[in-house]
């Protein structure tokens, strides 16, 4: 099945603790069906210090599930993500404004 969310999609969260937050996707882990965005489901993990880093606590973007983002349309809203052919090419659309993302 064709990926409706990619690496750089801007997206809006749509259920949990950070429901309504916006960002841009930085990894995407199809096997586990989760996505890591940037600013959104932050965690604060303990990092030893090392001669080469800082020790102390450092926030984390944590996985968090494709089910529970939507993609954002030109106007900024949450939509849908379609399939269609354009030029013999299967292209993504927006389902609210008809365009290809």
């Amino acid at each position: 099945m064709a990926a409706k969310l990619k690496k750089g999609d801007k997206v809006v969260v749509l259920a949990g603790k950070d429901k309504g937050k916006q960002g841009e996707i930085t990894a995407v882990m199809p096997k586990d069906n989760k996505a890591i965005v940037d600013g959104v489901n932050i965690a604060i993990r303990h990092q030893r210090q090392t001669q080469a880093s800082q020790g102390g606590r450092v926030p984390k973007a944590m996985p968090i599930d494709l089910s529970n983002l939507a993609l954002m349309d030109k106007n900024g809203k949450a939509t849908r993500v379609g399939f269609r052919e354009e030029d013999g090419k299967k292209v993504r659309f927006a389902k609210t404004t008809g365009d290809v993302i």
